[in-house]
């Protein structure tokens, strides 16, 4: 349960995706209430696995009233947003739930430019909310040792990084927003931006970052970290799966290598969404400061990827 005297409620911007129903369990099992969700798409039946009592909506406009008018009549006011929209929304419907005086709880990236932040953040001084951001890594055991390892050896020690994602996707991504830089922020963004908060959060800030590649389905560049060397690829074509991978009928691959030792990180993923929300309800959610340095470096891809296509 929460440290409340009530259950909170919840409402959820985005419910026919992919990521939705980690949150409307997350809601669950925190002991709180999803009261209302807002998706154009209305293939949302996984609703009833949840709160099948949630208010749905398929227009903002009236999903915007409806909160407001939970707020005005005061015991059923919307506590938390969570926001699980395309990328490219997520500044308006993090604005949304802040102008009905509810915190924000939104999905990787938390806006696509690294100025959208400074308009949160008087956003977030002016309605006294917080606008949080998942940043599930961070929570994962074997991520936070791995910190403290880092932490904790010769501070002017460098560590040699290699980092390889391969996704595979169909062609329906090409035709989803996911496929439309302007919606996501392209690969980098979309796939990377995890890894790049996660890299920035251990080793610390950037101080060089240069793209050797980037087509519409794969991305490599070099970063160099305060104390690491990184070199990245990022793919979401299955013809770049290594051999081996493909032999066994895979479709993911996802390799971390530290001075050439692989970092075992493939378990331990699926409760993360959860442990992010108890986090956040304990006051320790992380916030615009967080989401910073990875927004940062994912943008500063974009605009090196305008140059080089």
């Amino acid at each position: 349960m929460s440290h409340h005297d009530r259950p909170l409620n919840f409402a959820l911007i985005g419910a026919a995706g992919y990521i939705a129903p980690r949150h409307m369990k997350a809601i669950r099992e925190t002991g709180n209430i999803l009261v209302a969700a807002l998706d154009p798409f209305d293939s949302v039946g996984i609703i009833d696995s949840y709160f099948p009592d949630a208010q749905f909506f398929i227009e903002p406009e009236r999903f915007d009233r409806h909160l407001d008018k939970l707020r005005r009549k005061g015991d059923g006011r919307v506590d938390y947003v969570g926001i699980c929209s395309p990328n490219y929304l997520h500044d308006a419907h993090i604005r949304m739930a802040l102008r009905n005086e509810a915190h924000a709880i939104c999905e990787k990236p938390l806006v696509l430019n690294p100025w959208n932040l400074d308009a949160l953040e008087e956003i977030e001084r002016e309605s006294g909310k917080r606008i949080y951001t998942i940043l599930q890594l961070r929570l994962h055991p074997a991520v936070q040792a791995l910190r403290e390892k880092v932490l904790a050896a010769d501070p002017g020690k460098v560590f040699d990084v290699e980092l390889e994602y391969i996704t595979s996707r169909g062609k329906w991504y090409h035709y989803s927003w996911k496929g439309q830089t302007e919606k996501s922020g392209g690969i980098a963004t979309n796939i990377g931006v995890h890894f790049f908060d996660m890299l920035s959060w251990i080793f610390g800030g950037v101080k060089e970052n240069v793209l050797t590649q980037h087509t519409h389905d794969r991305a490599a560049g070099k970063l160099l970290l305060e104390r690491a060397r990184v070199n990245w690829f990022l793919s979401i074509n299955a013809e770049t799966l290594p051999n081996e991978v493909k032999q066994k009928g895979k479709t993911t691959y996802r390799s971390l290598t530290i001075d050439g030792e692989e970092f075992e990180f493939s378990e331990g993923f699926t409760d993360l969404h959860t442990q992010s929300y108890k986090h956040i309800l304990e006051g320790k959610g992380f916030g615009i400061a967080d989401a910073r340095a990875s927004i940062s470096l994912v943008h500063d891809i974009r605009r090196q990827a305008a140059k080089l296509s």
